[in-house]
């Protein structure tokens, strides 16, 4: 399994992944789920990958081989982002069409998802997902942030804290919680953690962070998450019944008076 995602904002865009694969009692492998293509002062291009690992690097292989080849079609020919996309997914799904049979009846399965992100000289920076099928979607004015994999425990706090006017900063600062939430949940998510944060109109990638599990950086922003949280929650707003101790409780109290059931005694003399 494994995380991704890629946030835009007024100032750029901002992506990170995790970088594991597999994870059992012995074994931990990882790959980089991060990759980059440029053609330099025209555009840059984010890709994030996460799926079947063969079917990914059947895909990365296929673009790179596509740009050597100087291919009619390649992510050095596309006129625009979503054209990206398309391309992106037509490679997707003829990758997995090749293995896809035999991969079933093995057990396994060739999906692959991914997500691209970049922008073009002269137009705006855009982010596309791009499903196993074939088909896409974008990133808009309402959806700031796209995911793949595992992304259940790290959407709650993009959903509160993401906004088009914030910094680049804090999307990334927001980015790193919401992965950090995921490893806590799942453990086939985790570190390295690569960050690349693309600020618009640069046409190139000059901030990029590779956060290893024991990064001083990493520790720190984990440690003051927990504390702040955890004094957020002790803040919280009492019950009425927690301070009703010492004074008179709300609501009506019922008493019942029973009649005693003992006959009377008889007298006698």
């Amino acid at each position: 399994m494994t995380y991704c995602l890629a946030i835009t904002m007024d100032a750029g865009l901002v992506f990170a992944s995790d970088s594991r694969t597999n994870a059992g009692a012995d074994q931990v492998s990882t790959y980089s789920k991060m990759h980059t293509f440029e053609v330099e002062e025209d555009r840059v291009f984010v890709l994030l990958a996460a799926g079947n690992l063969a079917t990914t690097q059947a895909v990365l292989a296929r673009l790179k081989r596509d740009i050597e080849d100087s291919a009619e079609e390649s992510l050095h020919t596309v006129r625009g982002m979503s054209d990206a996309a398309e391309y992106l997914g037509r490679v997707n799904r003829e990758e997995q069409e090749k293995h896809g049979e035999a991969l079933t009846k093995a057990g396994f399965r060739a999906d692959a998802s991914f997500i691209i992100g970049g922008q073009f000289v002269g137009q705006e920076p855009e982010l596309y997902l791009v499903y196993p099928q074939g088909n896409f979607i974008t990133a808009s004015s309402h959806t700031r942030f796209l995911q793949i994999g595992e992304s259940k425990y790290g959407k709650p706090i993009l959903d509160r804290i993401i906004s088009p006017e914030g910094s680049l900063g804090d999307a990334a600062r927001c980015a790193l919680v919401s992965i950090d939430s995921t490893m806590r949940s799942n453990v086939t998510v985790g570190p390295p953690i690569e960050v690349i944060v693309y600020e618009r109109d640069s046409l190139t990638f000059e901030h990029y962070l590779c956060l290893e599990a024991d990064d001083d950086y990493l520790t720190d922003l984990k440690r003051s998450w927990d504390d702040n949280i955890k004094a957020a929650f002790r803040d919280l707003p009492r019950f009425d019944w927690e301070a009703a101790r010492g004074r008179k409780r709300r609501g009506t109290e019922v008493t019942v008076n029973r009649r005693s059931t003992r006959k009377p005694s008889k007298r006698t003399g």
